[in-house]
């Protein structure tokens, strides 16, 4: 919980001081942004630490209007990276019958520059993948139906289940998974920002800065040995 001081008040996006924490990742400051500074600087540490394996990022946000529950996804230059950032929400969508594959989207759209979905995406590498794990404000609609369910305490709850169960199917079968076509959700194609950021390890910075996604040919690592 970033946001805890804007909560208390009722606002579901602002902090206490009327910023939105979610556009302040690139350079959030101890005094104004104090969460996203220190969560920043810890996932920093983590990433930078060779005995840690950082691998999933996934920011949650309640969505104001649209229904169900979907995800925000990364572009990136290397197409076996962005193919394979869409194996764990096809795996959620399969769990979660709340959960809506058809509108998860993958963008870089350069008013979300600075969320941590997106700044996070250029800064960690190849074996991480960033989302926005979005869920609506008050229903959903199941496949095949038409009538919209109102989300309940329990119904959200059960989500946040499916997302833990979507990580098992994910390490203890993904070699079985990764072989299965995997239908790509929306991609919308937008000019890319004018930064970049290093995939490679190195120095904890505040301002990273330097070439942009790689094309990489390094064999991903199996996941399911991380687990």
């Amino acid at each position: 919980m970033l946001n805890p001081d804007g909560v208390y008040l009722g606002n579901y996006r602002c902090s206490l001081m009327g910023f939105d924490l979610n556009r302040h990742w690139l350079d959030p400051s101890p005094w104004a942004h104090p969460t996203l500074h220190g969560v920043k600087q810890l996932i920093i540490q983590m990433y930078n630490d060779p005995k840690t394996s950082l691998e999933f990022y996934i920011d949650i946000h309640a969505h104001s209007t649209m229904m169900n529950g979907f995800m925000y996804g990364n572009i990136f230059e290397d197409e076996e990276r962005f193919q394979r950032q869409a194996i764990f929400p096809k795996l959620l969508c399969q769990n979660a019958e709340d959960f809506s594959y058809s509108s998860t989207s993958f963008n870089r759209d350069a008013v979300k520059a600075g969320t941590g979905r997106r700044f996070l995406g250029g800064l960690l590498d190849h074996t991480s993948y960033c989302y926005t794990l979005e869920v609506s404000f008050y229903s959903y609609i199941i496949g095949g139906t038409t009538a919209a369910v109102p989300y309940t305490e329990e119904a959200y709850m059960k989500l946040g289940r499916n997302v833990a169960r979507t990580f098992l199917d994910y390490y203890r079968l993904n070699p079985l998974v990764e072989k299965v076509a995997i239908p790509m959700p929306r991609l919308r194609k937008e000019k890319p920002p004018p930064y970049k950021y290093p995939l490679t390890r190195g120095p904890a910075r505040n301002h990273p800065n330097g070439k942009g996604d790689k094309k990489s040919s390094v064999n991903h690592k199996d996941p399911s040995n991380s687990f």
